[in-house]
This record gives C-alpha cells, sequence and structure tokens, in this order.
C-alpha cells in the first residue's frame, strides 16, 4: 500500500507531503496507482521548485519513498495554496478509487 501524509498548515497551506510504500495494484513499472501518485508529486515539486518566494525541498532516498517540503515568502503564498490544493485533491481521487492500495493522512499544525 502507499501511504501519504500531507501536513498543512493552519491556513490550509502545504508544508509538506510524504509517500512511501508500493500499492500492489499492478506489476513493477504497470501499476496505475503507483504511477498516478508519483506524478502528482513529482509534478508538484516540479512547479513548486521554479516558483519566486517559494523554497521546495525534495528526495526521494529510495525507490517507493518521495518527500517534500515547502515554505514561502509572502509573494509565493497564494501559488503554493493553490498548488497544494490541486495537490491534495489529486491523492484523495487515487485514494478514494483505490482504498486498497493507497491510504491519504492530512493533519493540520501549525
Amino acid at each position: 500500500m502507499v501511504e501519504i501524509e500531507a501536513v498543512l498548515d493552519s491556513g490550509g497551506i502545504l508544508k509538506s507531503c510524504r509517500a512511501s510504500g508500493h500499492s500492489g495494484a499492478g506489476k513493477t513499472g504497470a501499476d496505475i496507482v503507483c504511477a498516478a501518485v508519483t506524478v502528482l508529486l513529482r509534478t508538484a515539486l516540479s512547479v513548486l521548485s521554479n516558483r519566486e518566494g517559494i523554497s521546495i525541498k525534495g528526495s526521494a532516498p529510495i525507490p517507493g519513498e518521495l518527500r517534500l517540503e515547502a515554505d514561502y515568502k509572502a509573494e509565493g503564498k497564494d501559488f503554493l495554496f493553490a498548488t497544494g490544493v490541486f495537490l491534495i485533491d489529486g491523492l484523495k481521487s487515487v485514494a478514494q478509487e483505490y482504498p486498497k492500495n493507497c491510504k491519504l493522512v492530512i493533519r493540520t499544525e501549525d
């Protein structure tokens, strides 16, 4: 199972997201759940890393694991919020459609 933890601040802005594990929904290289989660996270990481006012750290230390951490200045706040909404909605959709293969936990902290 792919387990995802997203952390939002009290204003709903993405602070971090971590995904780990393999969904087991298909053969390696042909697993639709892993592909969907990977595309969402990699795209968010790419989009955020090229945006003024947003500092992003990302890593994929081993296959089946991806992490990102975000911080922002005032000029990056709205873009980070919108990207976080897009990412979380996409991950929710995958988790709802494939509940046996993907679990999403969303936490809020200051």
